[in-house]
Order: C-alpha cells, then sequence, then structure tokens
C-alpha cells in the first residue's frame, strides 16, 4: 500500500455540515469532498441552472503574491504566466495559466489585483486543489528578491453559482450585486468581512467567497436557509462545467498541453505575444502562427451511451486521431457530450467520428463549444 492510501483526508471548514445535509463524501485532491446531496446530481444541476447552487470549494489554494509595489509583483509573476498582469486594474480578476519551459500546461488559476492603495503590491491566487504544492513550489522558485508567497491557511471558499445568485447575495451583502463580471471586493456578509469575486465555474452568474474558516458554517447556513439555494457537489460542478466547455486540470489540461492546444489562447495579452517573454514562447507562438497538431474540441453524441475519459477518437475511416479528456451526461440538454483532443484537420464542426467505449464504436459530431450558452453577468451599458 503507498503512502497515499494510509495518508488522511482533510478537511474543509464545512465538513460537518456536509453529513448534516447528508452529503455523500468521496476523497477528492486529498480532501473528503461532498460528491452529491440526496436530491441527487440531476436535480443539483438543474437547480443550479434555474435557480443558485452553493459549492464548498475551500479544498482550492488560496495565497497572496505579495511586494513593495504592483509593478515589482505583477513583473515577477509574468515571468511563469502568458498574460498581461501588470495592465490588470485594481478590483479586477484574470484567469490565466502557469506555463513549463516547453509551453505545457502546470495549472490554471485565478489572479486577482485588490482594492485599495494599501494592497498596492499584493495579488490573490487561486490556484487548483491537486496542484496546490507544485504550484506554490514552483512559483517560490521563480521569485525575485523582495516579492514572497503568503499561503493562506485559515479561509474556506464558497461558489453561489445561478441566474438568481446577484439576488440571494444581495439580500446579505448588497455590494456583490454592483460587482461587474470578473472583478472582486472586500466587503461585509451579515457583518462578516469577506472577498467576493464575481465569477466560477459552471457558465452562470455567480460569485466565489472567501470567508475566514470560522465563519464559513455561518455564512453557508444563511444561504442555504433561502429556499433559492440548493447545496450542489462535485458530480453537478463536473456536468456543470462540461456543459459550458470549461476545463478541468488533470483532465483537459496537463503540462503536456499548450493553451493554443486547449483552445484558451484569450490568456494571451497582445503585449505579452508581441514580446514572447514567457515561458515556452517559441512553442507557442508557432502554434499561433501554424497552427498546432491537435486541438480540444466537443462532441456531441447519438443516442443516449455516454462516453467518458480515455476514449478513443476515431475517424470514420477507423484511422485513431485522438483521445476523450472528458464526457458524461448534459442534464441541460438531455443528451451525452464529450471534450478530447484530435489531430489538426480533424476538428472542424460537424466532422463525424467514433468514439470507442469498451471496444463498441458510439456515433458523434465535432460540435463548437461551450454545449450551453454561458450566462455570465454583464452591465448594462450606460
Amino acid at each position: 500500500m503507498s503512502d497515499a492510501d494510509t495518508t488522511p483526508l482533510l478537511s474543509t471548514p464545512l465538513t460537518d455540515l456536509h453529513r448534516e445535509l447528508g452529503a455523500r463524501l468521496v476523497p477528492f485532491a486529498g480532501y473528503e469532498m461532498p460528491v452529491q446531496y440526496p436530491a441527487g446530481i440531476i436535480a443539483e444541476h438543474t437547480h443550479t441552472r434555474e435557480k443558485a447552487g452553493l459549492f464548498d470549494v475551500s479544498h482550492m489554494g488560496q495565497a497572496w503574491l505579495v511586494g513593495p509595489d504592483h509593478a515589482t509583483v505583477s513583473a515577477a509573476l509574468e515571468t511563469m504566466v502568458p498574460s498581461a498582469i501588470a495592465g490588470l486594474k485594481p478590483g479586477r480578476q484574470r484567469y490565466t495559466v502557469l506555463l513549463n519551459a516547453d509551453g505545457g500546461i502546470v495549472d490554471d488559476l485565478m489572479v486577482t489585483r485588490p482594492l485599495g492603495e494599501e494592497n498596492d503590491g499584493r495579488l490573490f491566487l487561486v490556484v487548483n486543489a491537486s496542484r496546490k504544492d507544485v504550484d506554490y513550489a514552483m512559483i517560490e522558485a521563480g521569485l525575485p528578491e523582495g516579492v514572497r508567497l503568503e499561503k493562506v491557511e485559515d479561509r474556506a471558499l464558497v461558489a453561489l453559482q445561478g441566474p438568481l445568485a446577484a439576488e440571494v447575495m444581495a439580500v446579505h451583502a448588497p455590494a456583490a450585486a454592483e460587482l461587474a463580471f470578473m472583478s472582486a471586493a472586500e466587503m461585509e456578509f451579515d457583518g462578516i468581512g469577506v472577498h467576493v469575486s464575481r465569477s466560477g465555474y459552471t457558465g452562470e452568474d455567480g460569485y466565489e467567497i472567501s470567508v475566514p474558516a470560522g465563519a464559513a458554517e455561518p455564512l453557508a447556513r444563511a444561504l442555504l436557509a433561502d429556499e433559492r439555494v440548493a447545496p450542489v457537489g462535485l458530480g453537478a460542478r463536473d456536468s456543470l462545467r462540461l456543459e459550458a466547455g470549461l476545463c478541468l486540470y488533470g483532465h483537459d489540461l496537463d503540462e503536456t498541453t499548450s493553451p493554443v492546444e486547449g483552445g484558451i489562447t484569450f490568456v494571451l495579452q497582445k503585449r505579452r505575444k508581441e514580446a514572447g517573454d514567457f515561458p515556452g514562447a517559441a512553442r507557442i507562438l508557432k502554434e499561433l502562427a501554424d497552427g498546432p497538431s491537435r486541438r480540444r474540441v466537443g462532441f456531441r453524441l447519438e443516442g443516449r451511451a455516454p462516453a467518458r475519459e480515455g476514449a478513443e477518437v476515431r475517424a470514420t475511416s477507423g484511422e485513431i486521431i485522438g483521445v476523450l479528456t472528458s464526457g458524461g451526461f448534459a442534464p441541460t440538454l438531455g443528451a451525452p457530450i464529450a471534450m478530447g483532443y484530435v489531430a489538426a484537420g480533424h476538428d472542424a464542426p460537424g466532422t463525424r467520428v467514433k468514439l470507442v467505449v469498451r471496444g463498441r464504436e458510439l456515433d458523434a459530431s465535432v460540435v463548437e463549444m461551450p454545449f450551453v450558452p454561458q450566462r455570465y453577468y454583464r452591465k448594462p451599458s450606460a
């Protein structure tokens, strides 16, 4: 038996509440996490699409990058990511990726520049649970003198997602309703000091709320007391993000995948592409110019049988052209969908393919993503 098999699972500040709510807990990224509640995955998924779902994402890594000023701290981070951090305005958040020397993705993460002159020289990072140790070691090894990483160990993180999320949040934290998509601010939630961003992982409007660990349960109970809110586990979190065409690190992205292959070239802003001063720039810029050898695409399956990660993708001629990285049933569509990588020349929407599941070929077509339209909040024009 390996060490990993005997290492006790970590808990979050909401683990006792999950048990009280009847959650089925499973190991995930070293934590004991709720995969579903008694209502079931499809009901949780649908509730999030129609109202608001509450997710415990406290297993994610939270940290501060701290230095003398924004110019210094952003320059340090830009040596590791391809995004333009220097121009990030106070109160704004950016999705980016840590890159290795070959242009492969070490992790995807969120970077926020907080509001306030007192926060100049501080960037708030949220990284994937399974990559915390890898990310932190990489970041610390690459920092110049005068810039440090401060890991946050005493806070929880919850996400409230869905079309009614803003109405629910406004009851407890009126300032949340004023946030634009991909912006963030410190505010009070029923008198509790919290850090709130208008972002999430479902394709819906919503928020991620960083809260002191000791206040996480009162905050979660306050939200769950609203009939518009239901607890949601990892199962529906996965089906929601798949419908939205969003990547899951370790499945759709890994250290061999470039941002171009992964279809997330929006992480590269113009200044960084022109400078070519990020890890793996030679590969990434070549792929931008000439096209990559493979691309992440979406698949819509015929029939009701799903195809899962690892299934071969074959051309109608029988040639193996790729592999699935995510797949499952899409409750919103009432049909199975999948994502994966296919060789260049086979990635055009409408391309017919075969997905091999336990020796059986399932008919499918390449389709554009997202599978379900994303409904992120956009502030009305003045």
